[in-house]
């Protein structure tokens, strides 16, 4: 069905796959949260959540109601605006990096193929840096439009936090781009299916690019942003009912959406290692269904180590954070992405 040269079959399918992704990493998002208290219970020989349904499994319900019911408070010397911007931007920003990640090999529906990518743009992982960056703002001016002293060292924290740590990340990655000569997410996807996954080339990337995601969702060991004894409660300090929901769940989807990046661009995202799966005799539908458990399988794994480095290594002190972001990652960055660089000129020659 074509008017004025629109393809509507593809609108309709690429709004059906936005819906899909958005609330897949809202669910996931929202157990993630009963997950970290389960695993946090069991490293600390807890039982942990088991009132709100069996073994507890409604908790996070329990918990989305409870934060619904509270009572709205804006206080008064705030700037209001963006007061209500703060939470919605950190939460936005959380998920549009999803939209470039290629989630599976297409499906084939009532005669067509139905890629599992929302946008295959050309700039992908230009893409998904540019929208991280944004995300320092939904701290920044929540911490600001709170007109509260804790609240803006907080979220300066924060801000310079994200600044010096995207650096590192971004020269990590670079080395990776080196090998794929490629932005296109479903390009470095493919190379990984052709000649084997990046983390066997650039281990050293990825481990800067993991710590560097740590310090981007502002998780322990990087929580400097939130640190209870020093700042109260954060730049959040102010935010009660939904708009603090927000911030929280932000953490959670960023967790999530990061875990499935590092995925993406080390690990061979739906690529099951050491097997061709078209040798399989499986139909297209069943393959694309299996490639898309298997990168959320292996999400997975990156989420439980979130959580588990969370309730293992104590909090950096603020120096200590900045001294290894500027002194010890950038340089490591750097010497990885001229290292490579020499590599694959000599591979080319």
């Amino acid at each position: 069905m074509y008017l004025l040269v629109i393809d509507w079959w593809m609108i309709l399918e690429k709004f059906l796959l936005v819906g899909f992704i958005v609330t897949l990493s809202l669910l996931i998002a929202m157990y993630t949260t009963y997950a970290e208290r389960k695993v946090a219970a069991f490293l600390q020989d807890r039982i942990g959540p088991n009132r709100a349904g069996p073994f507890g499994i409604l908790q996070p319900v329990a918990d989305g109601v409870k934060l619904f019911f509270k009572e709205e408070i804006i206080p008064s010397a705030s700037s209001k605006f963006l007061f209500i911007l703060g939470p919605c931007l950190a939460m936005v920003t959380a998920m549009l990096t999803s939209a470039v990640i290629p989630w599976s090999t297409p499906l084939h529906i009532f005669g067509r193929n139905v890629n599992l990518q929302i946008a295959d743009i050309d700039i992908g992982i230009l893409y998904v840096f540019g929208v991280v960056s944004l995300g320092v703002y939904g701290i920044m001016i929540g911490g600001w439009a709170s007109n509260n002293k804790f609240s803006l060292l907080a979220s300066i924290r924060g801000a310079s936090q994200m600044i010096s740590y995207e650096l590192a990340m971004g020269l990590a990655l670079i080395s990776v781009l080196f090998m794929t000569g490629s932005l296109k997410m479903s390009v470095i996807m493919q190379h990984q299916i052709d000649h084997g996954w990046h983390i066997i080339y650039q281990p050293l990337g990825f481990l800067i690019f993991f710590i560097c995601a740590l310090a981007e969702c502002n998780r322990t060991p990087f929580d400097l942003a939130e640190a209870e004894n020093e700042l109260n409660f954060g730049y959040h300090q102010e935010y009660s009912s939904m708009k603090l929901g927000l911030y929280l769940f932000a953490e959670y989807v960023n967790m999530f959406i990061s875990s499935v990046v590092m995925v993406t661009l080390f690990f061979g995202g739906y690529d099951i290692p050491f097997v061709n799966e078209a040798s399989w005799g499986l139909s297209q539908n069943v393959l694309a269904l299996i490639g898309f458990a298997v990168i959320l399988a292996k999400a997975f794994f990156f989420l439980f180590v979130f959580l588990w480095i969370r309730w293992t290594i104590p909090r950096f002190r603020y120096d200590q954070l900045m001294n290894l972001g500027w002194k010890k990652l950038i340089p490591l960055a750097l010497a990885n992405m001229i290292i490579t660089a020499l590599v694959m000129l000599l591979l080319k020659k």
